[in-house]
């Protein structure tokens, strides 16, 4: 196969399975390691991400749990587990992550406090403006607040 003969922009699926044919090959004198690493970048990115929307969906149920006590559910014990799982899953699959799970928790919570005040009919100023619990609560597969 000629060099990059699948274009990175017309064919991004074609683009990987030859980008990995070549590095496999060890001919990398032929990938396209500039979109490569772009790519392995963007991984990352993804990667955070996907701990910050988790995080914001744990801490707005974490927050409707311990604001409202007559309406909990199995569905919100079962989000905040999953999430919780899903952290956890993340964070062992790339140790590096964990520091940035606390450094995000002000930004989640930010988004969090305002989600759970739309979908629990409340205004925000009946969470607390600062997080009011600490990375380890919200890690911890024990921990549900009380009001």
């Amino acid at each position: 196969m000629v060099r990059n003969a699948v274009d990175y922009e017309d064919d991004f699926y074609a683009w990987t399975v030859e980008q990995a044919r070549l590095l496999r090959l060890g001919e990398l004198s032929e990938i396209d390691a500039a979109n490569i690493a772009e790519e392995i970048e963007s991984m990352g990115r993804s990667d955070r991400r996907a701990i910050e929307s988790r995080l914001t969906v744990l801490l707005s149920h974490l927050l409707k749990w311990r604001a409202q006590p007559a309406a909990r559910s199995t569905s919100w014990s079962g989000t905040i587990r999953e999430q919780r799982r899903q952290i956890e899953k993340l964070v062992r699959e790339s140790p590096s992550l964990r520091p940035f799970v606390e450094a995000a928790l002000a930004e989640a919570y930010a988004d969090a406090r305002e989600d759970a005040a739309e979908e629990a009919g409340l205004p925000e100023t009946a969470f607390p403006a600062e997080c009011p619990f600490s990375p380890e609560e919200v890690l911890s597969r024990r921990f549900l607040p009380e009001p």
